[in-house]
């Protein structure tokens, strides 16, 4: 309809202040306007107008984030019933999780969820201890395949990933297929399990059964004050980061995938970063770079959910150097020009928008991972 308006309620935070402001969120989608008002003073706060950032109308709904000039804003319900009848439907989340067997195709399940059309709200990769698989599989207690199913959960990393999509549970254990690895051979041969499953136990995948499970699950990765299972080394490793605008196309599980084939991953989570925290980050360009250009950078992180993984040589060497070759230039068409193999060449479309973020200096390495991994979550 082309007077169609959905409403919203967000929170932002002002990082310098620590004011928490409450604000209708207003999308008009056939024209992609927005307009806010700030609910305490009852007073328009951004009249309609098109955004310099360009929302993603997928990304509208509970539970999510969207930034409006450098503004992060958090939707916390709807703000009328019509939007919430109109997207409900459409927003079921689940709880997916990688099990520790299937982790090293992270990469290739992560292109299949963004290409099934979900949306990856949240994600963490994480080592559960034996008493946090005993907690999650609390329900199977007793079963005889329990002790085995604890040890196996527990003996390796896992992600856990929050996807939104109309259906979203039905839809996740459709793709994912039969809890039998060998039975999803023979009736889903497309499907995760098919692909990457083994047997009964080690079958590459979970997922939540029903939205109270979901809720449940959900909460039981993401929902805590000290999340379960962390797990980054935070020595002799490197930090990289798929920037926004590859989630945003969907490229993320691509990426994955690539940095995959060369190193371990040894943990992983996806950021919405405030423009306070982007700058803080990449502080250190701040000289380097003209000021137009350390700006983009800040605002193209701070423009939508990131992607930060910890990786690891297999063979023990510090990884710093080897994962900035494979990312190549910082200027893809240098990179095309060059080295056309590199990730920047692939999958980069400028020296801003170009792909990833790696560590510059060997020393760097931990630091960084420090900040995402530590200081960004309080510990």
């Amino acid at each position: 309809m082309a007077d169609e308006r959905l409403c919203f309620v967000t929170d932002w935070l002002d990082p310098n202040a620590g004011v928490l402001w409450k604000y209708q969120l207003f999308y008009y989608p056939a024209t992609r306007e927005v307009e806010m008002v700030d609910i305490k003073n009852r007073k328009h706060f951004l009249k309609k107008m098109r955004p310099s950032e360009d929302i993603n109308p997928d990304l509208l709904f509970v539970g999510s984030s969207v930034t409006i000039y450098s503004r992060q804003l958090k939707i916390i319900d709807y703000g009328d019933e019509y939007t919430r009848k109109r997207l409900a439907a459409r927003s079921e989340r689940t709880l997916a999780m990688v099990k520790p067997d299937a982790f090293r195709h992270l990469g290739k399940i992560l292109n299949a969820v963004y290409s099934s059309g979900f949306q990856v709200n949240q994600l963490r990769v994480c080592k559960l201890s034996k008493e946090e698989a005993q907690e999650f599989y609390a329900v199977h207690r007793g079963k005889p395949f329990y002790d085995t199913l604890v040890q196996f959960m527990s003996s390796g990393r896992v992600c856990a990933m929050e996807l939104v999509a109309e259906g979203a549970i039905s839809k996740w254990r459709t793709l994912i297929g039969p809890t039998d690895s060998d039975r999803a051979r023979a009736e889903a041969p497309s499907s995760i399990r098919a692909a990457f499953g083994t047997n009964n136990t080690f079958n590459a995948c979970h997922g939540s059964d029903a939205p109270e499970t979901a809720a449940e699950e959900i909460a039981f990765f993401f929902g805590r004050p000290f999340p379960v299972g962390k797990c980054d080394v935070g020595r002799n490793t490197t930090l990289g980061i798929v920037k926004p605008h590859l989630l945003a196309d969907a490229a993320g599980g691509l990426v994955v995938d690539c940095v995959q084939e060369h190193f371990d991953i040894t943990a992983a989570q996806l950021f919405k970063l405030d423009k306070v925290s982007a700058a803080e980050f990449l502080e250190v360009y701040k000289g380097v770079l003209s000021p137009g250009e350390f700006n983009a950078l800040v605002e193209e992180l701070n423009s939508g959910p990131c992607l930060a993984f910890e990786l690891a040589d297999r063979d023990g060497a510090n990884p710093v150097e080897s994962f900035r070759e494979l990312c190549g230039p910082l200027d893809p068409e240098l990179g095309r020009v060059l080295r056309p193999k590199c990730l920047r060449a692939q999958f980069g479309l400028n020296k801003i928008r170009n792909g990833l973020h790696c560590t510059d200096l060997a020393e760097d390495g931990p630091l960084e991972v420090q900040y995402f991994f530590s200081i960004l979550q309080g510990q």
